[in-house]
């Protein structure tokens, strides 16, 4: 231990430190600066950036005896106050930057200090900043951090005063504006508490949890001895699955009847098998983190390692064992039929066809805040779990069989969270968590580092898929489609069947294809589960029948454009489910793009040399926004003495379910003179708020937008007057009325789709984006990069558009990852983000322009869809198209990486020698 005095935040402050202990865990823990927030805890990504004697620091990795005595220190709480923000934090609330808020401190810190060094820099100085110092956003797609960095200079410059860059309402009206979060003000003050900081907080007593993990894929269990683990320092208990009160199983809520499973093949604790690389086998409770690690270590866990089978191919070989036995590897099929056989149709002399077969991969989340959560007996005597989960309601009945509780006696509460793009959507620490404290009896918190973040958590599930496409040579119309795929789920059912389904429901969606048929399967596998990722299923469809299109285009001799737009979906089309599109935007939305692809076009054969090369591709995607079938939702809106508060379990991961659920609400209440300031938002927690569904499939905005809408107009009639003046609340209760009502609205219109078939009316609101990436080859190396993204999306009416920008930044972003870096494939190699192909600043471009297509939706809360998912349908394969159009090679499995690339350039080089020769 050593003694230091450091200025912290302008003021001298004596530690006792170990100086092996990093200035990140010193300012978190000891100081409660919680502030300077932790990711990947190895200085990949900059959350933790603070500033030391004038200097941007990643203080995860500063080691206390490289700091010097008397060290000036600054973390974002001694930036500003609240009430006097820097000019960097007002312009992070403007542009909307905050959206999980995990990585905003760090990045404003970082900015604090370019901005003193240069207090006008360019757009180039801010993303090289950025770059060299490792600030990473996996949110934004950088693009508003670097507009509002050039905001904040200008306030600096004088030019501008900071008041100027916040929206002010004009005339009581937020709806479609660019006014800032609720949660804004907490995020760029760092006081937004995340599930880490949660834990820091919780009192004396509460035992620290460390796993015990599968370091094998796939093995029988033969025995768990944890006798030397008992007896290590601190430790309170070691549970296994024999402490489990419950079925120790999660179910997966299998719906669909040609599923061979039961759902029931997800262990809380292992018990019999271990069915993937990281599965939970006992958990360690114990006085420290580090003492419940390091005895961890201490389990003897004795395996009779099995056959791992780590692809949908090779699970599906005839010798393969049953992962769980008595269930089929491939154990759920879904069928698409539409219209006549498509045999003969695409047997006809003139008719072209193309056939491709696609791998679309394992793309990880990569959310910057590691898994982490708390749990606790509450007042009431209820087991309370805190987690970043994105379906309290859900996550409610998945967990409680299992666990061994009674619904009524289980709360789950959803933390600030740093973002999860739907991972969590499926439960992961929940179970986890209640079974320790029911067998400790004690609070209990469990935080992830980054390794088990990636290597635990679920991922994307790769399709292989073969898609066949056939159009008429005369007139360029699209006559059939045959598909099969295969889905690798990973060893757990759950949601596997949904994914499944939407190969049918969106592979060759967006166009009139008359008749279709096709089949796929689900497949368990020893590799990473399959959870839900942003615009769920269709990334996998859309890779493969996007670059169908092109290469169809192609063969017909057609502008890619052009064939498209002669194909798009018009009044008396019908999507592949046989649904009447709720909307035909398609035809405005081409009819825009056009002059622009003829630029685009036009530029890159300007802008391309013998050394690099430029292309440029076209993709559409389209996103139901809902869960398959009848959805719904409830909130409830109470008139209050202050004004209306407003509750619901729309949880937040970064989407904006703050501002949209006070957008909804306000639009709603406005017309009695009800201010934003004077609605009070109550959210995510089942004691108090009702079963809103979960926030994933942007459903969100639809079902509890329209949950609020349809509250506040029962509260508005209610206090409405004969004349037309609204009562107050104290004359709501002289004449004894209710002063709260229950929002509830049901998306009836729909049906679910046949497993067979496919047919059916899944979603009453659809999202439609086209997407038109630049893209540069390096010839040499093989390396591509983007270099300009335009998309134009058709997302209804703008709840906010701060928000809508920031979601389909950040949707592009993480699709120029999934189609050139991103992967989770090696359990050795891909095992932080770095490794995984994560994204910076410089892998995104500054120019990004998104063209909205406005068609209010009959079904949306005053005409809106969702957002988060359609910018992620199909950029990829906009730009696999583009990287053809560059270099003349094309790539059928993302991610594009340079020696692919490489590859088939050299095997062009080999064809035009053998072409020259002959």
């Amino acid at each position: 231990m050593q003694k230091k005095v450091l200025n912290i935040n302008g003021l001298p402050r004596t530690l006792i430190v170990d100086t092996e202990a990093s200035l990140a865990s010193v300012l978190r823990e000891q100081l409660l600066l919680t502030g300077c927030k932790v990711g990947c805890n190895q200085g990949q990504c900059g959350t933790c950036s603070i500033i030391l004697d004038g200097r941007v620091v990643r203080s995860c990795v500063v080691k206390m005896k490289r700091v010097p005595d008397e060290a000036n220190v600054t973390t974002i709480e001694g930036l500003a106050t609240p009430n006097n923000l820097h000019p960097l934090q007002v312009a992070w609330m403007a542009y909307g930057c905050a959206q999980c808020g995990f990585c905003s401190p760090g990045f404003i810190l970082s900015a604090k200090v370019l901005l003193d060094e240069n207090p006008n820099p360019t757009r180039a100085d801010v993303r090289n900043w950025f770059q060299k110092n490792r600030n990473a956003c996996r949110c934004t797609g950088y693009k508003p951090l670097v507009d509002a960095v050039m905001a904040a200079a200008k306030v600096i410059r004088g030019e501008v005063r900071k008041e100027e860059l916040l929206y002010q309402p004009v005339g009581n009206k937020i709806y479609g504006t660019t006014y800032h979060r609720p949660s804004a003000l907490q995020k760029v003050t760092g006081t937004w508490d995340f599930g880490a900081d949660v834990a820091l907080q919780m009192p004396p007593g509460t035992l620290r949890l460390a796993l015990v993990q599968a370091e094998v894929s796939h093995a029988n269990i033969k025995g768990i001895d944890t006798a030397e683990a008992e007896k290590m320092p601190g430790v309170y208990k070691v549970v296994t699955h024999k402490d489990v009160k419950g079925k120790n199983r999660i179910t997966g809520l299998i719906t669909f009847p040609t599923n061979k499973g039961d759902g029931w093949d997800r262990p809380i604790l292992c018990d019999e098998k271990v069915f993937q690389f990281g599965d939970a086998i006992a958990i360690v409770c114990a006085d420290t983190e580090e003492h419940a690690r390091a005895a961890a270590k201490k389990v003897v866990v004795d395996l009779e390692v099995l056959p791992a089978y780590m692809s949908a191919p090779a699970a599906m070989a005839p010798d393969a064992i049953e992962i769980h036995p008595g269930v089929p590897n491939a154990y759920f099929e879904q069928g698409i039929v539409k219209g006549a056989d498509t045999k003969p149709l695409m047997e006809k002399a003139d008719v072209v066809t193309v056939e491709v077969d696609t791998y679309c991969s394992r793309q990880p989340h990569m959310a910057l805040e590691p898994d982490c959560g708390c749990a606790y007996y509450d007042e009431e005597g209820r087991l309370t779990i805190h987690s970043k989960s994105i379906a309290l309601h859900l996550h409610h009945a998945m967990i409680c069989p299992g666990v061994g509780i009674e619904p009524d006696k289980l709360r789950l509460v959803a933390n600030p969270t740093g973002a999860t793009f739907g991972y969590k959507f499926s439960p992961t620490n929940e179970a986890l968590l209640g079974v320790a404290c029911m067998a400790t009896g004690k609070p209990v918190s469990l935080n992830f580092n980054m390794y088990q973040m990636i290597t635990y958590t679920g991922k994307r599930s790769p399709v292989f898929m073969k898609c066949k496409i056939a159009a008429e040579k005369t007139t360029g119309k699209l006559v059939a489609m045959e598909t099969d795929w295969a889905m690798d789920h990973g060893p757990y059912s759950e949601f596997g069947d949904l994914a499944t389904l939407r190969q049918a429901q969106f592979t060759g969606a967006g166009y009139n294809i008359p008749n279709i048929r096709g089949k796929g399967r689900t497949v368990c596998t020893n590799h990473a589960w399959g959870s839900a990722f942003r615009a769920y299923g269709s990334p996998q469809a859309f890779l493969a029948s996007e670059i169908a299109i092109d290469e169809l285009a192609e063969k017909l001799g057609l502008d890619p454009l052009e064939f498209r737009f002669n194909n798009i979906y018009r009044p008396g089309d019908t999507t592949p489910t046989q649904q009447v599109p709720e909307v035909f935007c398609f035809e405005n939305m081409f009819n825009t793009l056009r002059p622009l692809w003829k630029e685009a076009k036009q530029r890159c054969q300007e802008l391309s040399t013998p050394e690099k090369k430029r292309g440029v591709g076209l993709s559409l995607g389209i996103y139901g926004c809902g869960l398959d079938g009848p959805d719904g939702s409830q909130a409830w809106i109470e008139l209050t003495p202050q004004g209306v508060s407003v509750g619901s379990s729309w949880q937040d991961h970064g989407q904006g379910a703050d501002l949209a659920a006070l957008t909804h609400a306000h639009e709603t209440l406005r017309q009695m003179g009800i201010t934003p300031e004077q609605i009070k938002l109550v959210m995510n927690d089942m004691a108090f708020t009702p079963a809103s569904g979960p926030s994933g499939g942007s459903r969100q905005n639809v079902m509890t937008g329209n949950a609020i809408r349809v509250g506040c107009e029962m509260l508005v009639n209610a206090m409405r007057k004969p004349d037309g003046t609204f009562r107050t609340y104290d004359e709501m209760v002289a004449e004894n009325i209710p002063l709260r009502y229950d929002g509830k609205w049901a998306a009836s219109m729909c049906t679910d789709c046949d497993p067979e078939t496919a047919k059916g009316n899944p979603f009453a609101v659809y999202m439609y984006e086209v997407f038109m990436p630049e893209v540069e080859v390096d010839i040499k190396t093989g390396k591509a990069r983007v270099v300009k993204f335009t998309t134009i999306a058709d997302i209804g009416t703008l709840t906010n558009k701060a928000t809508t920008d920031g979601q389909i930044y950040g949707g592009l972003a993480q699709g120029i990852g999934l189609a050139l870096t991103e992967d989770f494939e090696d359990l050795k190699k891909h095992t932080n983000l770095v490794a995984c192909g994560f994204p910076f600043v410089q892998d995104i471009p500054d120019e990004m322009d998104i063209i909205y297509n406005i068609t209010p939706r009959e079904h949306g809360p005053y005409g809106a869809a969702g957002v988060g998912e359609g910018p992620l349908t199909a950029p990829h394969p906009a730009i696999l198209n583009a990287i053809y159009n560059a270099c003349g090679v094309r790539i059928y499995a993302v991610p594009a990486l340079p020696e692919k690339i490489k590859a088939g350039l050299e095997a062009l080089g080999a064809k035009r020698e053998v072409a020259g020769g002959k």
